[in-house]
């Protein structure tokens, strides 16, 4: 026979209930929490793309993309961000321009900053109306998006490291491509910081250009700093994602160039075979560069692979830094 349980075993397990119960409000809590960290949402970000060619082509310092940089400043204010604009002049092959990135800006417990960026400007094209879903569409997009789902995380958790959107006006070529010729915004911003003594400050950037292609592949792109690299295409592997991020090896110079060239480690993701048979391009810079082109999914991918790698390159910065 059994023997009956102690008083002391008894208050044992009145305390236990009492913690448990005490616990059970806290529940809802938890789930709040877990909701306050939203996915990245593809179709959400294509809606984003949809408004922007809407406004029709945004080449830089047009009236349209001006109107194109007022709707991101809005959707990331009203996230929580701080956004400042970055006016410039420059000498282009059509005469004197007035080129604006945007900087959204979220502080962390520490001076340094990992940002991602990409362009908002569209090519200006004269024979035809080129409203750059893909090319120019797709990167602000993703960024926008971006910055609506780790807002929550961060506010929930202030990061060690300050976190920086950027998007660049004038990547692209008035004209023709050429060093003197292309990525005004983005070698207008690493010369700033370069000027300012606030480069160093500046530890990683990500860059994206054309990702909203419905066959999303993305090779690594091989001037782009090796570790950083690293850890997207590894992060893209832990999600099951390593189709849509290849080992293959190509070379893009784009808005990463002048930052890789300051000292700033830095990586492109891009999807350069846009559209055709493999290797045509066929949508690239041409009137069909339109919304039927892309796809949420691909949105999601490189979003989600963008947003989970984020904490791997914190760590490893401040492994770096030990």
């Amino acid at each position: 026979m059994t023997a009956p349980p102690s008083r002391h075993a008894l208050s044992r397990r009145a305390l236990l209930r009492a913690v448990l119960l005490a616990a059970l409000p806290v529940a809802p809590g938890r789930r709040a929490n877990a909701a306050a960290a939203p996915a990245f949402d593809g179709a959400r970000a294509l809606r984003d793309v949809e408004r922007l060619v809407a406004i029709g082509p945004r080449p830089a310092g047009s009236a349209a993309l001006a109107r194109a940089r007022a709707y991101i400043a809005g959707e990331l204010r009203q996230a929580g961000w701080r956004v400042r604009e970055h006016a410039f002049a420059v000498h282009a092959p059509r005469g004197p321009l007035t080129v604006t990135n945007l900087v959204a800006e979220w502080p962390g417990r520490g001076s340094d900053i990992i940002a991602v960026g990409g362009h908002y400007d569209t090519k200006l094209f004269e024979k035809f109306k080129f409203v750059g879903a893909n090319d120019g569409g797709s990167s602000t997009a993703l960024l926008i998006e971006l910055g609506r789902v780790l807002a929550p995380r961060l506010r929930a958790e202030p990061p060690a490291s300050t976190r920086w959107l950027l998007f660049f006006d004038g990547e692209e070529a008035q004209v023709e491509w050429s060093p003197t010729d292309s990525l005004y915004g983005s070698r207008a911003m690493a010369a700033s910081l370069q000027g300012s003594g606030e480069l160093s400050r500046l530890r990683a950037l990500v860059v994206a250009d054309m990702i909203g292609d419905r066959d999303l592949v993305i090779p690594r792109e091989s001037q782009s700093t090796p570790w950083l690299t690293g850890i997207v295409w590894a992060t893209a592997r832990r999600l099951g994602l390593e189709r849509h991020f290849p080992d293959q090896p190509q070379t893009v110079e784009d808005d990463h160039a002048p930052f890789l060239d300051a000292g700033v480690a830095a990586t492109l993701l891009i999807d350069l075979d846009y559209g055709g048979p493999p290797g045509r391009n066929a949508y690239w810079h041409t009137a069909e560069d339109t919304l039927d082109k892309l796809s949420a999914e691909s949105l999601r991918i490189t979003g989600t692979v963008i947003l989970e790698a984020l904490p791997a390159i914190e760590a490893e910065l401040a492994r770096r830094a030990r």
